[in-house]
């Protein structure tokens, strides 16, 4: 089965971990079949969430990522080394209220 789609890989991915789960005595006949199918449709998942992640990258350095962040450096245009989701867990709950991108990492479902 060649899947194209991430829903399709996603759906193959859980097919076959069902199958695994449920079997009382390893059936190694379909276990390359399995595993074969398997690494591809991790390929297609990847790929995809790869992609969305290059693409929302760029949409926010397009529209300023940045907005919101207090300048770092004399001329505003250093560049911050902690990354954002530790960033979001040193603020205090208090400033929590405004939504902001970096507050969002927390809830990333992947």
């Amino acid at each position: 089965m060649e899947a194209r789609t991430f829903r399709e890989a996603y759906g193959v991915l859980q097919e076959h971990a069902e199958t695994l789960r449920e079997q009382t005595e390893p059936n190694i006949d379909d276990l390359l079949s399995i595993v074969t199918e398997s690494v591809a449709a991790y390929k297609v998942c990847k790929e995809r969430i790869d992609a969305v992640e290059k693409a929302l990258q760029a949409a926010l350095t397009d529209v300023g990522g940045d907005v919101g962040r207090p300048p770092t450096g004399e001329d505003g245009g250093g560049e911050q080394t902690e990354p954002a989701s530790r960033r979001a867990q040193a603020r205090p709950a208090a400033k929590r209220s405004s939504t902001s991108f970096d507050q969002m990492d927390d809830d990333v479902p992947f």
